[in-house]
């Protein structure tokens, strides 16, 4: 039996998994990972999801060089998330967001709307070829 067969895949052999900033414990973002991503991330030691928008791997920066450097993989006590400590690297160290800014988790819920928080730090047009 692998490691790897202790994660709950769901039905289609996916796992949540939140990438947490190493050094402020701040939560970057979440994305989707199936057992080859998992491996690959393993074996590379940067973060490699599954793109559910794609239907492909995707390799965490590979059109915005906003690489995740994997410090630390843990599994929740159910089996079905995993979290992984991470450092952002790149041409613009700091940024996880597709938006330009530093986490995708930058509205706050506020008189019953979503309010924007968390400047953008780079402008997405100059990031995305």
């Amino acid at each position: 039996m692998s490691w790897l067969d202790d994660i709950k895949w769901d039905g289609d052999g996916l796992v949540p998994a939140i990438a947490q900033e190493a050094a402020t414990g701040d939560v970057l973002m979440v994305a989707w990972m199936n057992r080859q991503a998992l491996e690959l991330t393993v074996q590379k030691g940067h973060a490699v999801y599954w793109s559910r928008s794609r239907g492909r791997l995707w390799h965490k920066g590979e059109e915005s060089g906003h690489v995740q450097q994997v410090h630390e993989l843990r599994l929740d006590c159910d089996g079905d998330v995993l979290l992984l400590k991470v450092t952002q690297l790149g041409h613009d160290p700091g940024i996880a967001c597709h938006t330009g800014r530093h986490s995708c988790f930058y509205s706050v819920l506020r008189e019953g709307r979503w309010e924007p928080v968390e400047p953008v730090l780079k402008d997405p047009e100059s990031i995305y070829r």
